[in-house]
């Protein structure tokens, strides 16, 4: 196939994250392959100069055009991705290089759709084109997105959202599925799953799929809400309530509802379910016990109730669910 008719610009520039620069060319070109009567795809990498650019983890990458050249042309996707830096302290911060943002915002405006891929989601923010829509990135990064943009509905748990013609990306491999759903968007899901398959993946993860688990959330800075976390753990087959944690902290119920919200930004019941949900899903991919089981097991009681937070989660039956993800198999 020798048409072009699809330029897909990707930002680059010095400490870029090197799979969110690499990854959504392989999608495209992939996709490239297997079209039959489609336009194409052309993937470029655009700089502030054509000097190479080092990447987060050192590896130098020469560009394609300059922005100055980019913005000459008609582009159909603008993919954004990030950089980060980590302090004395191990925590890690999203980088936004104020020329860098009016160069995205530059660009965004001549572009069809934008993406941001990572962390990329910060320099859509500052360009302020995340402003008044729901967006997600990295979620070790989403609490200073939110703080920095209180305009933004930060949502750090989805693998990506679409938002018109503005698509925002979870961490790091997620820029693969990310890139599957916007091939799938310009090309239909038929070609996409083809991509996904050459890929050895899939097309994509159910809906609303958590970009993590909840055991591996970010520490609470209090030793209070730390017992109460691996005490619903150790517990969760069992019934709790609102009661029973605040007894077990010593707390009043009221103050217990305030220091979930307060520290974890949730819900004592919206957590405990959360935590349900993530001991399922280990047990649906990981064993052959039944639904019954699991459901009892996890705390869930029943099949039904075990359904009802799945759909409200991953927005995915559990039977769906080990379908997709079951890494054990009977012999």
């Amino acid at each position: 196939m020798d048409t072009v008719g699809r330029l897909v610009v990707i930002v680059l520039f010095e400490g870029v994250d090197l799979l969110d620069v690499t990854g959504p060319p392989e999608v495209f070109s992939l996709a490239r392959r297997e079209a039959e009567d489609a336009d194409g795809y052309e993937v470029v990498l655009a700089a502030e100069s054509m000097d190479p650019v080092t990447t987060g983890a050192g590896v130098r990458i020469l560009p394609d055009l300059t922005f100055d050249e980019v913005t000459g042309r008609s582009i159909d996707t603008l993919i954004v991705p990030g950089s980060v830096e980590i302090d004395s302290e191990r925590r890690v911060h999203a980088l936004v290089d104020p020329a860098l943002v009016e160069r995205v915002k530059e660009l965004a405006g001549r572009s069809r759709r934008t993406a941001s891929v990572c962390v990329g989601a910060h320099l859509l923010a500052a360009a302020g084109l995340l402003d008044g829509r729901r967006a997600t990135t990295h979620w070790s990064t989403a609490p200073q997105l939110a703080a920095a943009h209180p305009e933004i509905e930060v949502d750090a748990d989805p693998i990506f959202i679409r938002e018109g013609d503005v698509w925002t990306g979870a961490g790091i491999s997620a820029c693969l599925d990310l890139s599957l759903a916007l091939v799938a968007d310009d090309l239909g899901e038929a070609l996409a799953l083809r991509v996904a398959r050459q890929l050895v993946m899939y097309l994509k993860r159910p809906s609303g799929q958590s970009q993590f688990s909840v055991p591996l959330e970010q520490i609470s800075p209090t030793r209070r809400i730390e017992d109460l976390r691996h005490h619903i753990l150790r517990n969760i087959g069992r019934r709790l309530t609102v009661e029973d944690l605040a007894a077990h902290a010593h707390v009043s119920d009221r103050h217990l509802t305030r220091i979930f919200r307060t520290e974890l930004s949730t819900t004592p019941h919206a957590y405990i379910e959360s935590v349900r949900v993530e001991k399922a899903r280990n047990e649906l991919e990981s064993s052959d016990a039944t639904l019954e089981r699991i459901a009892s097991v996890c705390g869930f009681g029943t099949v039904d109730t075990l359904v009802r937070a799945f759909r409200r989660r991953l927005n995915a039956t559990p039977t769906e669910y080990r379908r997709r993800f079951r890494t054990s198999r009977t012999g």
